[in-house]
């Protein structure tokens, strides 16, 4: 066999990714390679550009030099003529869907609402059909509303289906914003801090779920997260960004042993003292390193 044979392409791959706000460089010359079917973590100090370089890939924000391609089709690839630019329904509509680290539910709306809303690029009803309401339109809107209760159910949220979204419980709300990504039936789901604001045992439910997704639905899973156990849980591959930059790229255990990376979270000379007592941190002092990396940073997260 050759090679070739076996060599399989990235669901996701992003090539020189760079974003400029003004003077200031948010992320800066980043490559990332992600296989189909894992989970990758982005990790890294508040203000690193985590939450910009996801924002490249869903089409929020056009990065200013680098490439990105799914599937092998160009998201962004490029300005002027010949160039590619996708906006975020173009990108959804490619099969990348998205949360968000603020949850961003349409609040007044019930739970099975919200999901239907998260169909809309998958419908082929018009503006004409749905004012005639022909019988094709009625049969696609019965079928969308038999999914979108399949999905409630599959999230946990099944019982709720009709209450506002702003009535539902913290750990509920952040289901619901999955199932509603999930609505737009994505080959590739971001993922923004699912667990913030979680209690230990709704982070552990939720962690669990992940493995749970990326198993029942053959979803590729691409997630910034803080809680570095979570991380470390559930990570086929984790890349660690600081200042922009990609430091470190690896599974979860050649990245807790990288220096660059016990630096950016632990400090200058926290390398060499660990080298010193040949110990690697903890992924709980990393992510209380991490909480107290916040409380000093000066910047938010791009």
């Amino acid at each position: 066999m050759t090679d070739s044979a076996t060599v399989v392409p990235p669901i996701l791959e992003a090539r020189g990714v760079t974003k400029r706000f003004g003077g200031l460089v948010a992320v800066d010359s980043v490559d990332l390679r992600i296989e189909t079917g894992s989970i990758t973590s982005v990790i890294g100090p508040n203000g690193a550009g985590k939450t910009t370089f996801f924002n490249m890939i869903a089409g929020i924000y056009e990065p200013t030099e680098g490439t990105i391609t799914y599937k092998g089709n160009p998201i962004f690839g490029g300005k002027g003529f010949g160039g590619t630019s996708l906006r975020p329904d173009q990108v959804t509509a490619m099969g990348i869907a998205r949360t968000f680290q603020n949850i961003r539910l349409f609040s007044n709306m019930t739970a099975i609402e919200n999901v239907l809303i998260g169909m809309h690029s998958r419908l082929k009803t018009g503006a004409l059909g749905a004012f005639l309401r022909t019988p094709k339109v009625l049969n696609e809107e019965r079928e969308a509303r038999e999914t979108a209760y399949s999905l409630l159910d599959y999230v946990g949220l099944g019982g709720i289906a009709n209450v506002t979204a702003k009535n539902l419980a913290y750990g509920d709300q952040r289901r619901l914003e999955v199932a509603r990504a999930l609505a737009s039936r994505p080959g590739m789901l971001l993922l923004d801090e699912p667990t913030a604001g979680m209690n230990p045992r709704e982070t552990a439910r939720m962690t669990a779920f992940i493995n749970k997704m990326r198993q029942d639905l053959n979803v590729t899973v691409l997630l910034i997260e803080h809680d570095m156990k979570v991380v470390m849980d559930i990570s086929d591959h984790v890349a660690v960004l600081d200042h922009g930059t990609k430091i470190a790229d690896g599974n979860g255990a050649e990245v807790r042993a990288n220096p660059q990376v016990i630096e950016a979270y632990l400090g200058k000379g926290a390398a060499d003292l660990a080298r010193r007592y040949e110990t690697v941190p903890s992924e709980t002092a990393v992510e209380g390193a991490n909480a107290a990396t916040i409380e000093r940073e000066t910047r938010a997260d791009s």
